[in-house]
């Protein structure tokens, strides 16, 4: 065997055996249920079953779902973010290196930031008044006091 032919032996099977790990990774991940808008997508990991519980249990079960809060409502957004938050989710729930008590990141934050002044626009801009529509420093924070609307903290 002359070496390239080697070396497209070594590429295919590498390429063969990551295809074959990727796949089994994400079948028993349940990887196609995070492409959804089902609240229960969350709960293939069990460190959300609290985050789940406090959802149901609260006012905006009837009205929002995980992604409508955690997501943004475009197209690309929404699941580059999914895309996102599921590899460094499932890399740490993989190592193990993951707070008991699950936090959001700055990203994430003002993602459900950006949703809740979108669905209560209304009420915002009654407490801020429109000038404050452009000046992102004197925003107040919905989460500031409202932290525990859609599940509990």
């Amino acid at each position: 065997m002359n070496q390239m032919t080697m070396a497209g032996v070594v590429f295919g099977a590498t390429m063969g055996l990551a295809l074959g790990v990727g796949t089994y990774t994400f079948m028993y991940a349940k990887g196609a249920s995070y492409l959804t808008n089902d609240p229960k997508a969350c709960m293939n990991c069990h460190i959300m079953q609290e985050q789940y519980d406090g959802w149901i249990n609260s006012s905006h079960r009837s009205v929002a779902t995980c992604n409508d809060c955690h997501a943004p409502h475009d197209l690309i957004g929404k699941y580059s973010t999914k895309a996102r938050n599921g590899f460094w989710h499932s890399f740490y729930f993989t190592m193990g290196n993951y707070p008991e008590h699950i936090q959001i990141n700055e990203r994430n934050r003002k993602i459900t930031e950006d949703a809740c002044r979108r669905c209560h626009a209304d009420i915002v801009e009654a407490i801020e008044g429109p000038a404050l529509k452009n000046s992102e420093a004197d925003k107040t924070s919905c989460l500031r006091c409202h932290r525990s609307v859609g599940h509990l903290h």
